[in-house]
């Protein structure tokens, strides 16, 4: 597939034709359009593939029961239930442990039984990793804090010995989290996406002047160093 005929669905701001129906608003490089033998694919696999078809009932009861309403934790619990999930595994950044284990008392309040591993698992050194010196962290004291890897194979590892059913993320770092993903067994879903600079919300940046500010300057920077790297 080449750039021409790639999807760009973000672009499409006007009222959607896959929303609405009006093959008028139909971008050119509309997916709809250009590869419906995608589509024909997908509703067989929604047809055919159990857990897929289960899933996606599953979500949308949800998703209409609670829209706006209910907390995207209450989305994650019925979410649990429709499927008929027993055992609960909670993967999180050891930064977020009081929000991890507020989540897993609400969860066993559910009766759901929860099985929970924090990033650091293991006590895996950086450097042992192959991770550069320069970026092992150290405090303005010279502590160095920041020594021990983030362990996400360790954290499915883990939660695949436990046989658990879903396997809920809390602010694992962004590559960790897709490491844990790949290696997990069970099916993943992420409540909190860590966004430190923004308390944990990153659609922060899109709405803010702080992220506007942001990109602006560090935009500006990248163009910069890839500027000076092609002239060396």
């Amino acid at each position: 597939m080449t750039d021409e005929i790639d999807p760009t669905c973000y672009k499409c701001n006007s009222i959607q034709f896959c929303t609405v129906g009006r093959a008028s608003k139909m971008l050119d490089n509309c997916p709809m359009k250009i590869s419906p033998e995608i589509y024909k694919e997908a509703r067989e696999i929604y047809k055919n593939d159990e857990f897929i078809k289960k899933s996606t009932n599953v979500a949308s009861i949800v998703e209409a029961q609670g829209y706006i309403r209910w907390p995207r934790l209450k989305d994650t619990v019925e979410y649990a239930k429709g499927m008929g999930f027993k055992k609960l595994g909670l993967v999180f950044c050891v930064g977020l442990l009081k929000e991890a284990e507020r989540v897993a008392e609400i969860l066993k309040k559910y009766g759901f039984k929860v099985v929970g591993v924090c990033c650091k698992t293991g006590s895996f050194k950086k450097a042992d990793m192959g991770v550069p010196e320069e970026y092992i962290m150290m405090s303005k004291t010279g502590y160095r804090i920041g020594w021990i890897t983030c362990n996400p194979v360790c954290q499915a590892l883990l939660l695949n010995k436990a046989k658990t059913d879903m396997n809920i993320i809390c602010g694992l770092c962004v590559g960790h989290d897709i490491t844990f993903t790949q290696l997990s067994k069970a099916p993943v879903t992420t409540l909190i996406a860590k966004d430190r600079s923004a308390p944990h919300n990153p659609a922060a940046a899109l709405y803010s002047h702080y992220g506007n500010e942001f990109f602006t300057i560090d935009i500006q920077e990248s163009r910069k160093n890839k500027k000076k790297a092609s002239k060396q």
